[in-house]
């Protein structure tokens, strides 16, 4: 069976001469849950922008059997969510319910059914009682929440998430990552956050100056390559545990 998404030898510079990926290889396979870990600067966003078309460069991409090519970037694009790390980035209408239903009316659903998944997106992440709110009044959990319904209610095969555990209080991260736990899709995860890593992904990769420099399981990666926000904490319980 392919991979939902397969990169190979994937290089990209940016116009000013930043060489931003230098032959990056991947592979995600079905309901696999990868972390991937990195300094600020050491390629991780060019590349997942790579995955949904958003930038193109030198190399091969398939995501879902498809080649990331202009004819197939709608059908892509409906098959990988993406959660940015500011969640106000997509929530932008009036209430929650019609930010959710976002996604389905660009797809090009009939309103009735894009509300439909909406609704049903928002009752999965615990939100449909907050369907007829103004998103800003809601807290900073509640919106990643929100904005993890609109991506739901498109029905893709892959998310992608980009620090998910950003803004949260501990009680907030405990219920995002029950919530992640209890989804099928496969799981691509962008974050620093080591310990909520360990809880949600069988492995990691770790990029650096463009490249993949290390894979395998998340704390063995980590503790390679001593990557941790709390490095006292991680690194005890690892110990320990």
């Amino acid at each position: 069976m392919a991979a939902l998404i397969e990169v190979h030898n994937l290089r990209f510079r940016y116009p000013d001469g930043t060489e931003a990926l230098r032959g990056v290889d991947f592979r995600l396979e079905g309901r696999e849950t990868v972390a991937l870990f990195g300094p600020n600067g050491s390629g991780k966003t060019t590349f997942v922008l790579h995955l949904v078309g958003l930038l193109r460069g030198e190399g091969e991409i398939r995501i879902c059997g498809l080649p990331v090519e202009k004819e197939h970037l709608k059908t892509i694009r409906s098959r990988v969510g993406i959660v940015f790390q500011d969640a106000d980035v997509q929530l932008f209408m009036p209430s929650v319910l019609e930010d959710a239903a976002f996604g389905p009316l660009n797809l090009g659903l009939p309103e009735a059914e894009a509300k439909r998944r909406a609704r049903r997106a928002l009752e999965q992440v615990g939100m449909a009682g907050a369907a007829e709110k103004a998103p800003y009044h809601l807290s900073a959990g509640e919106k990643r929440r929100v904005a993890l319904a609109g991506v739901l209610a498109m029905e893709p095969e892959i998310l992608i998430l980009d620090e998910p555990t950003t803004f949260l209080d501990p009680p907030g991260r405990e219920a995002l990552l029950s919530l992640l736990q209890g989804l099928p899709q496969a799981k691509f995860l962008v974050t620093h956050d080591v310990e909520f890593a360990l809880a949600l992904a069988g492995r990691a990769v770790f990029f650096e100056e463009g490249r993949i420099v290390g894979e395998g399981p998340v704390a063995e990666v980590a503790r390679k390559h001593q990557w941790t926000v709390n490095q006292r904490r991680f690194f005890s319980g690892a110990q320990t545990g």
